[in-house]
């Protein structure tokens, strides 16, 4: 025991004594102390960024290949309306009823109609008798023209002839050979000639302005017939129109009026459902929209008939959101943005199916957002 206690205080009293260390080695001690924190540090955050990646990777989902959303089965209904007021006179068709284009459905009381079109077209026959007759004026206002140019050209002969013998009436009273009497009974003459000449140029210029206001009436007249041509044309139409005839194929829902009821301009009288353009709008979030491409695959499971599944294609997608909520600050926020998609069904289908189809009928639409992806075998197409 002494020895070991001599021994241990030997070593502090060695201790005690040795010298203290430099500035340098100070310095060289410190460094290493960082240099070896530092490397623990980056060592640390190495390993974090590793596993926040990793986290990350764990948790983001893959780009979705399919979306769903529920809508409605929609078709696109046309009201059968009266062009102009009247009583119905018939209905031929009842609710339920297919129709085809063309089909006279409904047709419009038009006795008035057919009183206005004689009316019309006693005005018409009165208008081509004023043309013709008016024709017939500038005709004989043309003759008349005529001949007074030819009483000109006389009256100018005259007046030439005239002339020419007050000229040598003149001649002679300077020889002497004829009276003064005689001399200026010659220059009345030719006076009297010279203001017929005028009288009948005067008569010219009438008969000109004559010729031109019976022109005038002519196309007056042909203009009035035009415009009584228009009337009898538009009676026509609007007694055509009285008719009442399916704009396209498809099938009746409602009977707005019955037969007897007096409507008013654009009065509605059946609505009809054309089954030949079937879709079905349903919405869908923000960062599913944006991935829907006018023409993508679409299945339609409709919850009368969830057997079956009907194909279809994206024909609509809306540009701005249908509604938001008031605050979009934040992804989930962001998320609640929807827009509305509409799945148009392929018309050729639904002529084969068109007595099965209803309006109004819930279901679902499955959108393909890949176009790589396949359909599930539940979501495969089936058709009754």
């Amino acid at each position: 025991m002494n020895s070991t206690s001599s021994a241990l205080t030997g070593e502090r009293s060695s201790e005690l004594h040795r010298p203290p260390p430099s500035e340098d080695e100070t310095i060289r001690r410190l460094w290493k102390a960082r240099w070896r924190i530092l490397g623990w540090v980056t060592l640390l955050g190495v390993a974090a960024i590793g596993a926040w990646q990793w986290w990350r990777a764990s948790t983001v989902e893959a780009p979705l290949a399919f979306a769903s959303g529920n809508g409605r089965i929609e078709a696109i209904e046309v009201d059968i309306a009266a062009k102009a007021p009247g009583r119905i006179d018939s209905i031929l068709v009842d609710e339920g009823d297919p129709v085809a284009v063309g089909q006279v459905l409904a047709t419009m009381d038009t006795a008035t109609l057919q009183a206005q079109l004689a009316q019309a077209e006693a005005q018409l026959r009165q208008a081509e008798d004023a043309a013709l007759t008016a024709s017939a004026v500038v005709k004989q206002r043309e003759n008349e023209r005529a001949a007074s140019r030819a009483v000109l050209a006389q009256r100018q002969a005259d007046r030439d002839l005239s002339a020419k013998r007050w000229t040598r009436s003149a001649n002679l009273l300077k020889q002497r050979a004829v009276s003064q009497q005689s001399n200026e009974q010659a220059e009345a003459e030719y006076r009297s000639t010279e203001a017929a000449v005028i009288a009948a140029t005067a008569q010219i210029a009438a008969a000109d302005a004559a010729v031109v206001a019976a022109k005038a009436q002519v196309t007056q007249a042909h203009s009035a017939v035009e415009a009584a041509r228009a009337t009898v044309a538009q009676v026509h139409t609007t007694i055509e129109d009285s008719t009442l005839r399916s704009p396209r194929d498809g099938r009746v829902q409602y009977r707005v009026a019955q037969p007897g009821e007096v409507l008013g301009a654009g009065g509605k009288v059946l609505n009809i459902v054309d089954l030949t353009d079937v879709t079905m709008s349903f919405f869908l979030p923000e960062t599913v929209a944006g991935r829907v491409a006018i023409g993508s695959e679409v299945r339609l499971v409709l919850d009368a008939a969830p057997t079956y599944v009907f194909p279809a294609r994206v024909s609509y997608v809306a540009s701005v959101a249908q509604f938001t909520p008031k605050t979009v600050e934040t992804q989930s926020e962001r998320q609640k943005l929807m827009f509305r998609v509409k799945a148009r069904l392929d018309p050729q289908l639904l002529k084969s199916y068109a007595n099965r189809v209803k309006t109004g009928l819930p279901g679902v639409a499955h959108v393909k957002l890949d176009d790589t992806a396949r359909w599930s075998p539940e979501l495969e197409v089936k058709l009754p």
